[in-house]
């Protein structure tokens, strides 16, 4: 366990690293230094939030659960509202603070996991029949991904709906319960994607890229120029030419595109594997966890910042429509870069006190839960 979260915090302090290092290269000519200074300041807010939920016992969150979940819900709907969100390239995701910007989606994505974790601990003997497995765990389901699809944010609700699938047949809901519902989650979304021009024209450049380069599919283009220009090596930090004004948004959602540009192939390669080995750390620490609750969470924010990461790199390689959604620990973003770093704490929180359980109804529970996907 002391191996898994030793390597677990050098990847997210690498990850971050380059994080900091890539976005002063991106941006250096446009803005100087303020968005390092800003993400710097962000990172050590994050950095001190994740060392106190590292420290403390990630069962105080059963605790607040609701509150955390309400308030998550109340923020997703004010930010619908018109003079409150802020309206920015056609949706509304963001409350102007003046001094910041933030994001509520990033807060809601860790209270459903949170949520989730603590449902499918509390009713894991009952998680197998329909009310419990599926209609309760829908609701609070829906309760989050639902204004997330309104502001519009495809992206974020595409992936909460995946962590939040992956978690509840985790926790042992029935695939005869599952399955029909998802099918029908995947087939309203495509219907709501065909019936949306702007996601529309993004789904066509995606299939015909060199076609719609010079329109639709213009940001995903000059992302792969810059991945080829880079070649293995790269061109060296700061000799990038994509970021200046052929990338929109070379420093949120495209920045690995300016990393394989400026540091090459083994740098790229060297990111996917440190998301990879978080990955793997974080499945180990979440499957010896103390307890079930620990198990779900720490797998709720292991799949979370997996998925994302792939999302994201997926859709700057190309291999994926552009869904807009950041690099962990990387891409520009305050609210996104505190919450992930919090979600880093837990899962050391959960490391810290993994081990046998205490009770034997919890191992009871625990055995009950693994053994249930093989039911």
């Amino acid at each position: 366990m002391k191996t898994a979260t030793s390597t677990l915090i050098l990847c997210v302090g690498g990850l971050l690293t380059v994080g900091l290092v890539m976005l002063y290269s991106s941006s250096m000519m446009s803005v100087g230094a303020k968005y390092l200074f800003l993400q710097g300041v962000w990172a050590a807010a994050g950095i001190a939030v994740c060392t106190i939920a590292a420290f403390c016992d990630y069962r105080w969150l059963k605790k607040i659960v609701w509150l955390i979940f309400g308030l998550a819900v109340i923020a997703l709907v004010l930010v619908l509202i018109p003079g409150i969100g802020e309206l920015k390239n056609g949706s509304r995701r963001w409350f102007d603070l003046k001094v910041a910007h933030f994001q509520p989606s990033e807060a809601a994505k860790l209270a459903l996991i949170i949520a989730l974790a603590y449902y499918g601990a509390k009713y894991q003997r009952d998680i197998r029949t329909f009310y419990k497995g599926l209609v309760i765990p829908g609701v609070i389901i829906g309760a989050i991904l639902l204004p997330i699809f309104l502001e519009p944010d495809r992206g974020t609700t595409i992936l909460l709906a995946a962590v939040s699938g992956l978690m509840l047949l985790l926790a042992g809901v029935r695939w005869i319960y599952f399955v029909p519902p998802a099918v029908a989650g995947a087939a309203l979304m495509a219907f709501a994607l065909v019936s949306d021009p702007i996601r529309m024209r993004r789904i066509m450049s995606w299939l015909n890229p060199e076609e719609t380069k010079d329109g639709a599919g213009y940001q995903t283009w000059q992302a792969m120029i810059a991945l080829g220009s880079g070649g293995v090596s790269g061109l060296g930090i700061g000799n990038g030419r994509q970021k200046l004004g052929f990338i929109p948004e070379h420093h949120t959602d495209f920045i690995f595109s300016i990393i394989g540009e400026e540091m090459g192939l083994i740098a790229t390669l060297g990111v996917i594997a440190g998301f990879v080995i978080f990955v793997l750390c974080g499945v180990y620490i979440a499957w010896h966890a103390k307890d079930v609750f620990g198990l779900l969470l720490g797998s709720g924010v292991t799949f979370l910042v997996g998925l994302q990461a792939f999302i994201n790199i997926g859709v700057v390689t190309s291999a994926l429509p552009n869904k807009g959604l950041p690099l962990p620990f990387i891409s520009y973003g305050g609210s996104s870069l505190l919450l992930m770093l919090f979600a880093v704490g837990v899962l050391i929180s959960i490391a810290r006190h993994g081990g046998p359980p205490v009770r034997e109804d919890e191992e009871l529970e625990e055995t009950d839960l693994r053994g249930a996907q093989f039911a």
